[in-house]
């Protein structure tokens, strides 16, 4: 059966709760309470389900009681956790690639132990000093991965580590999702497609967030052609809205947050696309700046009300799991 308005996983991300709170608290290393306190603020939002995004809580650096105590938590709280998010912790980063493996490889044990069904693993590394003291760390150049075509070492690298997490995921029953990001390997619609290609495992596919180019401060590829190239491999999504202007005559291109439905990218006819491309996928909510959590919900309900199908049966396409099939035989 196909998925509905009705019943769509969408998970609230947790990006507006930090690691440290005000009063010093650090996240990681709370009470449980605490964690309940913050999973309940999430359900009053009107979510359901949260994606546990690791710039709040690390869950592969969790013992395996203090897991139990999280999955006790969200539970208490009402809600699921369908998916986890992990940032910044590229595996093929110059100086820390082999601990992020590790640690990647530790938050695959952690989902398994959560009860979840997806993790997001993406090339971006660390914010820079400049990116941190930014209104909008997007404006400022960060990390770059190598040009393929001139160190191969380094695309193979991605290939061989993402393949090895998605093995290790297909032992534990869960989907691997590689996060759209600028200036990496999965910065353009073309290179992602090509990487979910070559590393050719039937549950290792894209995570479209396109959201994260949208918003760059320069010139762009247009989301259509991003969207075409990467639908027929996506089995997760991080959704968020952001406006943008552009005036090429003087070099000015901008962008801010804002909820989904007001921004560049019309979600309603790409999901559209996705349905015909078998999307089934959990879908993550997220939100920049401001209440961001508050609009995230905005965004969960745009999607419900306007975006989703009503009825069973809506998206006739063939599957993307398929899709896939015919490209990795």
């Amino acid at each position: 059966m196909s998925l509905t308005a009705d019943n769509w996983p969408i998970a609230a991300a947790l990006l507006q709760f930090p690691a440290v709170k005000r009063d010093g608290t650090v996240v990681q290393d709370a009470d449980a309470a605490e964690w309940l306190a913050t999973f309940r603020e999430v359900k009053d939002a009107g979510f359901d389900a949260v994606d546990l995004t690791d710039s709040w809580v690390r869950a592969g650096d969790l013992s395996s009681a203090r897991l139990d105590e999280l999955k006790a938590a969200f539970t208490e709280a009402g809600l699921t956790a369908p998916s986890l998010s992990a940032i910044r912790r590229s595996v093929i980063d110059a100086q820390h690639g082999d601990e992020n493996l590790a640690y990647s490889h530790r938050t695959l044990e952690a989902a398994a132990q959560l009860g979840q069904t997806v993790v997001s693993f993406g090339l971006h590394q660390a914010l820079t000093p400049a990116q941190k003291e930014a209104l909008w760390f997007w404006t400022v150049p960060g990390h770059q991965d190598p040009d393929p075509a001139e160190h191969p070492e380094v695309w193979n690298a991605a290939v061989t580590r993402f393949r090895e997490l998605g093995k290790h995921a297909e032992e534990l029953g869960l989907l691997v999702s590689l996060e759209m990001y600028e200036d990496t390997y999965l910065g353009t619609g073309a290179s992602s497609a090509r990487l979910a290609e070559e590393i050719g495992l039937q549950n290792v596919g894209i995570n479209a967030d396109v959201g994260n180019l949208v918003r760059l401060h320069r010139p762009i590829e247009d989301y259509w052609d991003i969207f075409e190239a990467v639908l027929p491999w996506t089995n997760y999504w991080h959704v968020k809205g952001y406006q943008r202007d552009e005036n090429a005559a003087t070099g000015l291109y901008t962008s801010i947050p804002t909820a989904m439905e007001s921004g560049l990218i019309n979600y309603r006819e790409v999901f559209k696309l996705a349905l015909e491309h078998g999307f089934q996928g959990v879908i993550a909510a997220e939100s920049y700046g401001g209440d961001g959590l508050s609009v995230s919900a905005a965004n969960q309900a745009y999607l419900r009300r306007q975006v989703l199908p009503k009825r069973d049966g809506y998206a006739l396409g063939v599957s993307n799991v398929t899709q896939r099939a015919s490209r990795v035989s």
